[in-house]
């Protein structure tokens, strides 16, 4: 158990580092999925949850039907970007207010910024902490 307490934190802590490689392991919504790290040369893992920095994407558990819906494009669309079973580069890591999830910049094969694709294709919105603005049609 110190062993995984020692990587996870060294991963934190590695903020400035270049990246550092992951598998996704499963989408649980439009900004955040599991990823397996590798732990040593001895293939041992340890998966761990990562929120896309700086960005939101509608609730599963919405407050209404549009976000909802809006919610199960932006997971679909993210599983698209980076499908299950794919490795993908986590970048910028940073400490979540959720214990055990992190918040990272993530890169698929092609080095393209994930929160960057789902902004521009209007599914995310850009998000510095805070107070998160509604994603429904009639509270905007």
């Amino acid at each position: 158990m110190n062993r995984y307490l020692f990587v996870f934190l060294s991963i934190i802590l590695c903020q400035n580092c270049l990246a550092v490689p992951v598998t996704v392991k499963k989408i649980i919504d439009g900004d955040t999925f599991v990823a397996d790290v590798k732990l040593s040369r001895n293939s041992e893992v340890m998966s761990v949850k990562v929120r896309l920095n700086n960005v939101d994407t509608p609730e599963m558990n919405g407050q209404c039907k549009d976000e909802i819906i809006r919610a199960q494009y932006a997971k679909q669309r993210l599983s698209e970007l980076i499908p299950v079973g794919s490795e993908v580069e986590i970048k910028n890591i940073k400490n979540d207010k959720y214990v055990g999830r992190i918040d990272a910049s993530v890169y698929d094969s092609a080095n393209r910024d994930i929160g960057s694709v789902l902004i521009k294709e209007k599914i995310a919105r850009a998000y510095s902490g805070g107070k998160r603005k509604s994603w429904c049609l009639d509270n905007k």
